[in-house]
């Protein structure tokens, strides 16, 4: 009878090859200090922001969980100014209501950058007229000859809401009070005061961003003003000799104005960046006009959180990243661990963090900087030529 072959016994350290053997590894627990993975199943009896604080771990999920910790804790502390940036079809998809709106009325968002076509389909929901969930899977020479005009999936009537929103957005332009030199910050107060008073003759409240800021004080800008509805009529009022005249240096003093204001009140800034394009760019320009062109000494923007779908290596200002700003002097180098990056559509990550943020942080005192603008700018002026003389 054979005897049996004994079992080689390996030392624990046999697991490693050969030319790991008796290899130190000191750094190890620092890379591994992070927390365990190991969620809790989902029971559907979970609150929301238990969900993300809980399972948003990894990848993109764990941005968006990075993202609510950083604009709750951080952000919202109250000597932080917050701007917020607006790109891409947000009111029309109901993003003004739901998202915008509310963080204006929490003291959330102290100033906005904003594309001008969202400010015109925010005029939809002011007017009370309404859009409609759709399809993108239509044939739209079928809807042009319909009557019926698509943003993707959101369908709105070409007769009773787009051009029933240019015939009013018209006749409130013609008005005297528009008739002037102005900055687009002045422009969105006088259209927002209009906006609240259409919600209060429909009986409705709290559906127009353009309303909500006008209430709360927070001064709108747009980066383009040609680029839009508004800029539309604009442009065809002059062709009648009406005197209104949008003046973009005013904007680009009075942005730089609040963001120095932020800093020499012994504050921080904070950019809420939503999308990309240009108002991204008029939001985070504020710090090179304050030390590049004013020539007051700064160091940039404390906080940074971008959501966005562009990639960062096709050169576009859309995808470029917080490390890319600090060259710029745009942000802070030393607050680079205060700067993420959400690659996620921002209609799945807005309503995620303005939940989180409602739900873990109580409201902000109304800073209400539209008022402030002239004595914020006069600040500014006399610095410069404190630095310049």
């Amino acid at each position: 009878m054979k005897k049996k072959k004994k079992m080689k016994r390996y030392k624990q350290y046999d697991i490693l090859p050969k030319w790991l053997r008796g290899k130190k590894f000191p750094n190890m627990y620092k890379y591994l200090s992070g927390p365990r993975i190991y969620p809790d199943p989902i029971t559907g009896r979970e609150k929301l922001t238990g969900v993300i604080e809980k399972t948003f771990l990894a990848y993109n999920s764990a941005r968006i969980r990075e993202a609510c910790r950083l604009f709750t804790e951080k952000m919202l502390k109250r000597d932080v100014y917050v701007g917020m940036s607006l790109a891409g079809a947000l009111t029309p998809a109901g993003l003004g209501k739901s998202v915008i709106v509310p963080l204006i009325n929490a003291g959330f968002v102290d100033w906005i950058v904003s594309t001008g076509a969202n400010l015109y389909h925010d005029l939809h929901f002011a007017f009370d007229l309404p859009l409609h969930i759709g399809s993108h899977h239509v044939n739209d020479a079928a809807l042009r000859d319909s009557g019926v005009v698509r943003i993707y999936d959101i369908l709105l009537s070409y007769t009773d809401c787009l051009l029933e929103t240019d015939r009013r957005l018209r006749e409130i332009l013609s008005r005297q009070e528009f008739q002037r030199m102005m900055g687009t910050s002045e422009l969105h107060y006088l259209l927002g005061k209009y906006c609240a008073k259409e919600e209060e003759k429909q009986g409705i409240k709290n559906v127009s961003v353009l309303a909500a800021a006008y209430r709360a004080g927070v001064p709108i800008y747009t980066s383009s003003p040609g680029d839009s509805g508004v800029g539309m009529h604009i442009a065809e009022n002059s062709l009648r000799d009406f005197g209104t005249r949008l003046v973009p240096s005013i904007d680009v003093n009075e942005t730089a104005a609040i963001v120095y204001a932020a800093k020499r009140s012994g504050g921080k800034s904070a950019i809420v960046l939503v999308g990309g394009g240009s108002p991204k760019n008029f939001v985070l320009q504020t710090e090179p006009h304050i030390q590049e062109i004013l020539h007051i000494p700064d160091v940039g923007h404390d906080y940074f959180l971008q959501i966005t779908d562009a990639r960062p290596d096709t050169g576009g200002l859309s995808g470029a990243t917080p490390h890319e700003a600090v060259s710029w002097g745009k942000v802070d180098p030393n607050r680079l661990p205060d700067a993420i990056v959400c690659y996620v559509d921002a209609t799945v990550v807005l309503p995620l963090l303005t939940h989180y943020a409602l739900a873990k942080h109580k409201k902000r005192p109304l800073r209400r900087l539209y008022a402030k603008r002239d004595e914020m700018v006069k600040n500014l002026v006399k610095r410069y030529w404190e630095e310049n003389e």
